[in-house]
């Protein structure tokens, strides 16, 4: 009887732990699923920024700075927490022009630290990051820079029709903007650090790949990420388009004169 005893136990025990193990692979998955949406939901939410900030014209970003752009990364409710001095802590996506005028896929990063003066409480911004020339592209395919250490920013010009005789398109490397409570403006983020998602690369992609490899074109969009790739394109073409509609004019009676 105390053999029995004893070998029911061992069962019973190794039912229990097996049962213990299927339990902890299914937490698991689940969290990777839910690690999976969160991704995706950002990937999503940047493009819905994008198409906000986009709708109003007269306090969009700027069609020439839209069409001359080589990389656009937004950072949805990114958190600014302060008391005293600032700070902020965000994760975004960001793409990037290819050779043959195509956008390349998604490409997860984050943005951390920075102080942006005096203020008290915390608040939550959406954040638009646009790359204008080819060293602003090299430091974002570095996967790790300092805004205004390693590269040159300055809070981006507003309006649809914004006046191009600035000197922001000579200077900066960056163009930056923030959105809160419904205002759209440009914003210094001077000592913010941007670097790769590691972590949300290897569930976007199912692997680890390097940011230059993904924003240089070297990898396949992965299957539904594409809402952002197609804002960007969308607003990118439509200033381009816009911007040779506002040249006809001028340029159609020279034409004619030849």
């Amino acid at each position: 009887m105390a053999r029995i005893g004893s070998k029911s136990l061992k069962l019973v025990l190794m039912l229990g732990a097996s049962s213990l193990l299927l339990i902890g692979m299914g937490w698991s998955q689940d969290d990777d699923k839910k690690d999976e949406t969160s991704i995706q939901k950002r990937i999503v939410a940047s493009a819905h920024v994008l198409d906000e900030i986009m709708g109003t014209p007269d306090k969009a970003i700027p069609d020439k700075v839209m069409k001359d752009a080589k990389c656009i990364a937004v950072v949805p409710s990114m958190v600014k927490i302060a008391v005293g001095f600032g700070g902020s802590h965000g994760k975004g996506i960001a793409v990037c022009r290819l050779e043959n005028g195509r956008w390349s896929a998604p490409a997860p990063l984050t943005i951390t630290g920075g102080s942006w003066g005096l203020q008290l409480g915390g608040q939550a911004i959406d954040l638009v990051l646009v790359v204008m020339n080819h060293q602003g592209m090299e430091h974002l395919l570095a996967s790790k820079f300092k805004i205004g250490a390693d590269a040159s920013a300055a809070a981006g010009p507003v309006g649809r029709d914004a006046a191009a005789d600035t000197d922001w398109k000579m200077k900066a490397e960056m163009l930056t903007y923030s959105r809160a409570r419904g205002l759209f403006a440009g914003i210094d983020l001077s000592g913010s650090a941007v670097t790769q998602d590691k972590d949300e690369t290897h569930l976007l992609y199912g692997k680890f790949v390097p940011f230059d490899a993904i924003l240089t074109g070297k990898v396949r969009p992965p299957a539904g990420s594409g809402v952002f790739e197609s804002a960007v394109r969308r607003y990118a073409g439509q200033a381009a388009d816009h911007g040779q509609l506002k040249t006809m004019p001028s340029d159609s009676p020279s034409g004619a004169s030849r």
